[in-house]
């Protein structure tokens, strides 16, 4: 790859006489890179922890079901009416409680608060640009965001609530369900789509466009690195899933079929409409876009990660270049695996033997990224701050989530685990011990930067073993409840699942696979209690914690930490010039540990 200099010059960064700006344009309407990724991380945070209460009263749901829920029963009933009736989740409430759950923590929560945040806080800081290439693009794509969410959030309260039909919104059920809450699904879903792709090209722009003089491609950040794919994988992947969604939103209020076949039948009786669609036609647009996703959420996750090892280890990352191509081979292959999710749909076996085979493969890069990683602490003085510690756990959890998905990945073996409670292991495993875990070692690592306070290392760490034991407590017994046949999606847990008449077992199960809901629901109710001392500190720390003492407290050699703390608008006093690769730690001669990227030689 040719290595290049920015092409556009750097605008003035610093204006010597402007109005201040009032609160408004400051801090709601801005184009600040800063700010907006701010505003992100901040919205991201609260859908994240709205999604985590959808998912307490789902495990209390399928731990007693047709109990009422303690303490926010009658809450739920209030706001919700008949579907939650004297504090009890009905089926259909579990079922909207399943989809946006899923919906939220995905496309609310996870890809804006790793991509949105960390991408437009730290990319232009990590270049040495003075913002995005399109500030006022970057505002609208917060704003679209937003009004998703909202939409969103309020298809809670309509008649019949929110959607019902999963997060993956599969026809025909999807267009049958006789309520309004898919109509504001698929609304939702469009704005998001549509924030996600003006991030995505502003963030593709300004990587290409806006690197500092010096800053060539093989200087850059990993982490820039991880989110310039990122911008790929959702500019090339959404559109499917923006117009899939405009499909099904026409089939369901303007009563096309695009993707209802003839001859349906609704509730035994013959569906009234013209037919010739296919179903299928939608799973394929879904997930050619969803298993692209999965990608966008550990990307940036891994960019994250490869930071706070080069800091924290006092050491080079091992196999930089291995570190970008195996990236680069990633995005790439995430396009061409999606069919592995369908192989329940009657595909062929020579079709299936071709995402077998890509589903095997992209494993190769995934699998270097981690080695790289693993590699890169061996013989560091590794210092076991917060960050680094929520680093240590993302590896091995990772691991464990690409290990169990290879089962995944067969045809043979996939029949029998599709839709179980192994896939739910499967997937939180990479998401939420995984991804969650980098988002939250990057919140550690960089609060001194946005703030110029350190958040407190003991409410770290306490925050930090608490969320590690809970974490694996909720989701390891999941792989043992999906190999024995429990299926997911049922609001009792699988209790009357099947109508087998098996001695000592409860629907076809034991009763020690049964009671492990138990052991879940309690581990989740831990797991929230472990948040507190995160929710505390994080706060408190923004006004009360200890100073950082500098504008580069780590003692990093990115460019993100040469600026003031917290960062002017515009970042840099004088355009920066780079001189050397980003993670020059422990250079033999050098009169300290660590040689910033704009230090002259």
């Amino acid at each position: 790859m040719q290595a290049s200099t920015h092409a556009i010059p750097h605008p003035h960064v610093h204006e010597e006489h402007h109005e201040e700006a009032g609160f408004w344009s400051k801090y709601v309407f801005s184009t600040d890179h800063k700010v907006i990724g701010i505003q992100y991380g901040f919205t991201a945070l609260c859908f994240l922890f709205f999604g985590f209460c959808l998912m307490l009263v789902m495990r209390w749901q399928i731990a007693h079901p047709g109990q009422p829920v303690p303490l926010v029963g009658p809450l739920l009933e209030t706001l919700l009416g008949n579907m939650a009736a004297k504090g009890i989740v009905s089926n259909d409430l579990y079922n909207s409680f399943g989809a946006m759950h899923g919906t939220i923590m995905v496309f609310l929560a996870i890809v804006p608060l790793a991509f949105g945040a960390f991408g437009n806080y730290l990319v232009p800081l990590q270049i040495g640009a003075p913002d995005m290439a399109f500030p006022r693009v970057n505002m609208a794509s917060y704003q679209f965001y937003v009004l998703g969410g909202v939409i969103m959030f309020f298809s809670f309260f309509i008649p019949g609530g929110a959607a019902q039909a999963g997060w993956t919104s599969y026809p025909p059920l999807a267009v049958a369900i006789p309520t309004d809450g898919q109509t504001f699904w698929l609304a939702g879903m469009v704005l998001l789509i549509t924030s996600s792709l003006l991030g995505a090209v502003n963030f593709i722009a300004t990587v290409i466009q806006l690197r500092a003089p010096g800053m060539t491609w093989m200087r850059l950040p990993f982490f820039v690195w991880a989110q310039f794919v990122t911008g790929f994988l959702l500019l090339l992947a959404f559109p499917p899933l923006e117009a899939a969604g405009v499909l099904q939103l026409m089939d369901k209020v303007a009563h096309t079929s695009f993707f209802l076949p003839t001859g349906l039948a609704v509730g035994g009786n013959l569906a009234n409409v013209s037919g010739g669609g296919n179903p299928l036609l939608w799973q394929h647009l879904f997930w050619f876009l969803a298993h692209p996703e999965v990608y966008v959420l550990i990307l940036p996750a891994m960019g994250i990660v490869s930071e706070i090892i080069a800091n924290n280890t006092r050491k080079p990352l091992w196999g930089y270049k291995s570190l970008v191509y195996a990236v680069l081979t990633l995005g790439f292959l995430s396009f061409i695996v999606w069919a592995h999710h369908m192989y329940l749909t009657g595909m062929g076996t020579k079709i299936a033997t071709f995402f077998q085979t890509t589903t095997m493969i992209i494993s190769i890069p995934s699998v270097i990224i981690l080695s790289c990683l693993f590699i890169s602490l061996w013989g560091g003085s590794i210092r076991f701050n917060t960050p680094m510690l929520f680093v240590m756990a993302f590896l091995p959890m990772f691991g464990i989530g690409g290990l169990t998905g290879l089962p995944l990945g067969f045809s043979y073996s996939d029949i029998h685990l599709h839709d179980t409670y192994y896939v739910i292991a499967h997937f939180h495993y990479i998401v939420a011990p995984g991804t969650i875990f980098a988002l939250f070692a990057g919140i550690y690592f960089w609060f001194p930067k946005a703030t110029g306070r350190m958040m407190s290392e003991f409410w770290g760490q306490v925050h930090f073993w608490a969320s590690l034991i809970f974490m694996n407590l909720i989701f390891q017994p999941m792989f043992a409840q999906g190999m024995a046949g429990m299926l997911r999606r049922m609001a009792d847990g699988g209790a009357n699942y099947s109508t087998a008449k098996v001695p000592d077992a409860i629907g076809g199960l034991s009763p020690h696979m049964m009671g492990l809901h138990t052991y879940i629901l309690w581990a989740a109710v831990g797991l929230a209690f472990a948040q507190i001392p995160f929710i505390f500190n994080f706060f408190w720390s923004i006004h009360h914690g200890k100073p950082a003492g500098s504008d580069n407290p780590w003692n990093s050699t990115t460019l993100e930490w040469q600026t003031p703390t917290p960062p002017p608008h515009g970042n840099f006093a004088t355009v920066p010039h780079v001189y050397r690769g980003p993670y020059e730690y422990s250079v033999p001669g050098h009169a300290t540990d660590f040689t910033p990227q704009n230090q002259p030689d």
